[in-house]
């Protein structure tokens, strides 16, 4: 299959979503691979309708347009969230720890995040969504979330250049989008537990069929569910929202 070449790139002053704007692009037959790019959004958005806070110039807000086999469609946010942090290491030096399923963190704080969608072409051609945002300078997030949001600028205390970061991202992307297409996933699930060693073991919460559960977060299996132990047992958390404690 070999790796999808992130060279078809728009940039925009500002949309709603990169996601929303790549989302038509593929229910209209643009090739794998394309990219949507913005300088802003105007109603950026995360898991569950979270606003993503997308200022001007603070952030790198970034969709590209996939269409995995069904068998790679599952671990799509997690291989993004390997290659981000390969990606933000190598541009900048920084080690970030990620987040079960789609953060990436730094000293206890979310510098990243990711949000796949799926969607469908009118005549059935299927194909993924995915967007992350980077938080670049501190105006990337509102003062009130500024004890539990970073960004890479704040970290680093330099400028750092978007377009650099924006080319690492999109390389490293398409090295982990193909591990995945090829069958090499292992190599993706051990990044990915190595990189989320400093928050796996701890204690979460979580809603199952309507009620709150609690567990101790172990690893993810090989789908990339969490494999969270409880009182009654291991259980598989493939969805919804986890609360580390």
């Amino acid at each position: 299959m070999g790796s999808v070449p992130f060279s078809n790139i728009q940039w925009h002053a500002e949309v709603t979503s990169t996601n929303d704007v790549a989302g038509r692009l593929a229910e209209r037959g643009v090739p794998e691979g394309a990219v949507v790019a913005a300088d802003a959004q105007s109603a950026g958005r995360g898991r569950h309708g979270r606003v993503w806070v997308s200022p001007p110039g603070a952030g790198l807000y970034v969709s590209l347009v996939l269409r995995p086999r069904a068998e790679a469609a599952p671990l799509l946010t997690i291989a993004a969230g390997v290659a981000l942090s390969d990606a933000i290491q190598a541009a900048t030096g920084l080690s970030c720890a990620l987040k079960w399923p789609n953060d990436l963190y730094v000293g206890g704080r979310k510098l990243a995040g990711i949000l796949a969608e799926a969607g469908a072409a009118p005549d059935g051609t299927p194909h993924v969504v995915l967007g992350f945002g980077i938080n670049v300078l501190p105006a990337a997030f509102s003062p009130d979330i500024a004890a539990r949001a970073t960004s890479l600028e704040g970290e680093l205390g330099r400028a750092i250049d978007r377009h650099a970061l924006l080319r690492a991202c999109l390389d490293a992307l398409a090295a982990r989008y193909a591990d995945v297409q090829e069958g090499r996933v292992g190599t993706v699930l051990d990044a990915w537990r190595a990189r989320a060693a400093t928050l796996l073991r701890r204690p979460i919460e979580w809603q199952q069929g309507g009620r709150p559960r609690r567990g101790v977060a172990e690893t993810i299996d090989g789908s990339g569910a969490l494999l969270v132990r409880t009182e009654q047992g291991v259980v598989r958390v493939i969805s919804g929202e986890v609360r580390w404690i």
